[in-house]
């Protein structure tokens, strides 16, 4: 697999994962998690976009990381 096509199917799997979580209500800190881990994509997207493959998959896999903690407080994995 392209590095490219791995970033996108990472970002694919980051959308389901937060489908998975609307239904949650997240409190204080758990909020801050969640935008935290909105903007890694949103940054992730724009170092595809300019060819930055290494920085890319740095920023979505560290909005996984984010969003598998919060989904591991609240029982999802």
């Amino acid at each position: 697999m392209e590095c490219r096509e791995r970033i996108e199917k990472d970002l694919d799997l980051l959308e389901k994962n937060l489908m998975e979580m609307e239904s949650i209500e997240f409190k204080g800190e758990e909020r801050a998690i969640i935008e935290r881990a909105l903007n890694y994509r949103d940054d992730s997207i724009y170092y595809l976009k300019k060819g930055d493959y290494i920085t890319s998959f740095g920023c979505i896999t560290y909005a996984h990381g984010l969003l598998d903690g919060l989904r591991m407080l609240h029982g999802i994995i």
